[in-house]
């Protein structure tokens, strides 16, 4: 059997959210018996150059369903990003990823398989010097297939781990099996 685009989407990103949405729990329920404020995790970076936890949470989410939406409508086109707000508003984030994705039925998503999409994205000019070339639109000549394999998962996994590193790094109890989530087991 062919693996389809759903295959290769909407159960992968549900695997990682319900696995992200169990680990904001974990955090909440470690600030509780340690008697600290899930909200001191919002701005916690793992690097003073690197985007704040509540950016991690809001990346996962835009390139799960933006990027989803991106496939089915050839632009990605995400909300204006929230900023800093609490910590049970970026569950809550993670919930609605969760909702959206389970919205789409196999059907409708492998129907659009083998389109092209010529995406905007906006990417470092000079990779090499990121942080000081500025950033640019850059114009990708994919498939829906090429584009979650090549881009979106690549990012929402970027955003994901790093979302998870940041809570270990400040003492969260989790591991990688955590952040692994239920396997998607064979049936029969």
């Amino acid at each position: 059997m062919a693996t389809t685009l759903y295959d290769l989407s909407v159960p992968t990103f549900l695997q990682t959210l319900r696995a992200l949405a169990d680990i904001l729990l974990r955090a909440v329920s470690h600030c509780r018996g340690t008697g600290t404020d899930p909200d001191a995790f919002v701005s916690a970076r793992l690097y003073p150059d690197m985007a704040p936890f509540y950016f991690q949470i809001e990346a996962v989410k835009n390139h799960a369903v933006w990027g989803f939406q991106a496939v089915k409508t050839g632009e990605f086109t995400p909300p204006p990003l929230a900023g800093a707000v609490p910590f049970a508003e970026l569950q809550k984030m993670i919930d609605e990823a969760i909702t959206a994705l389970e919205a789409y039925s196999p059907e409708e998503v492998n129907s659009w398989a083998g389109r092209n999409l010529d995406i905007v994205i906006y990417q470092p000019l000079d990779v090499d010097n990121a942080t000081t070339s500025g950033w640019g639109p850059q114009t990708l000549a994919l498939t829906p297939a090429t584009y979650l394999l090549s881009y979106t998962l690549p990012n929402f996994y970027f955003h994901a781990v790093t979302a998870y590193n940041i809570l270990r790094a400040r003492g969260v109890p989790i591991g990688k099996y955590h952040f692994q989530g239920q396997l998607r087991i064979r049936t029969g």
